[in-house]
């Protein structure tokens, strides 16, 4: 995490996040570190499908053809966030994190990531075959640290 926050101030880099499934893990993990004020410019947790279309501004109809965890809620959510935040580096998820909500098409620990830099988006679809919630938003976090440390260089 310092090595993240080392990279961003480095380069001159601030990042914001748009949070469901991980109910703002990853934020509280990037600000439990001294120096994130330098780098963390704003976190939402946008857990309902009523905030992703209120404050991410996400089309229902995307919400209604795909769901709220598929490719197209999640690239809409880092592009709506890129446009409130005057961050460099902007991450959006949603996911399952379980136990229950699971289907066949889209499993408990189905989770999507998404990475916004410059015009360059970078959604990331990831199955977590953790036991439990916590796991599971826990490897989702971890997953999101690695794909900033590579979006940051």
């Amino acid at each position: 995490m310092k090595t993240l926050i080392k990279l961003l101030l480095q380069k001159k880099l601030k990042i914001s996040l748009a949070e469901s499934c991980t109910g703002g893990l990853l934020a509280s993990s990037i600000t439990s570190i001294s120096g994130a004020s330098k780098i963390f410019s704003l976190g939402l947790i946008t857990y309902s499908n009523e905030a992703k279309i209120k404050i991410l501004k996400v089309n229902k109809n995307i919400i209604k053809k795909y769901g709220a965890v598929s490719h197209e809620c999640c690239s809409a959510m880092v592009k709506n966030l890129s446009k409130i935040s005057n961050a460099n580096i902007n991450v959006s998820i949603t996911g399952i994190a379980g136990p229950k909500g699971g289907t066949k098409e889209k499993p408990v620990g189905l989770v999507y990531i998404g990475v916004k830099k410059g015009n360059k988006i970078q959604v990331n679809k990831c199955l977590f075959n953790a036991k439990n919630r916590s796991s599971i938003q826990k490897a989702t976090v971890r997953k999101a640290l690695n794909l900033i440390l590579r979006a940051a260089k």
